[in-house]
């Protein structure tokens, strides 16, 4: 049964190859873990365009201060951590995180769709981002 944030044609997303290889190595280290997030990383990643030159300064990247609005009126500021980083009261979001994993590689003005960890769809659009 394909849920809605499924069947949404996915965005296109550019990730630099450093990022890459250490997120693929940590997506399949929690594999047992956390499962669901994990895959939804390496699905991400599996999907990336793979760079190994600057990229846009508009793309979403480890360590990028994120701003984004949310289906639900909802609009954020993040900055993209890894896990040993993330602190949700200083808007550090971990990329092992349902919102992490679906920011990753993302653009200004990208929009896609994510579940939370209660498996509701979102939506959200990147306003900007900042490195």
């Amino acid at each position: 049964m394909a849920d809605k944030a499924t069947r949404t044609k996915l965005p296109p997303i550019i990730i630099n190859a450093e990022d890459h290889a250490r997120l693929t190595a940590l997506a399949s280290s929690v594999l047992d873990r956390i499962p669901d997030v994990a895959e939804a990383l390496l699905s991400e990643l599996e999907r990336a365009r793979v760079a190994t030159y600057d990229l846009p300064m508009d793309s979403v990247q480890m360590g990028s201060i994120v701003a984004f609005d949310a289906d639900n009126g909802f609009a954020k500021e993040v900055t993209l951590v890894y896990p040993g980083e993330a602190d949700i009261e200083a808007g550090k979001i971990s990329v092992l995180t349902p919102i992490g994993a679906a920011l990753i590689g993302l653009s200004v003005g990208q929009s896609i769709d994510w579940l939370d960890r209660a498996g509701k769809a979102h939506r959200m659009t990147i306003r900007s981002v900042a490195r």
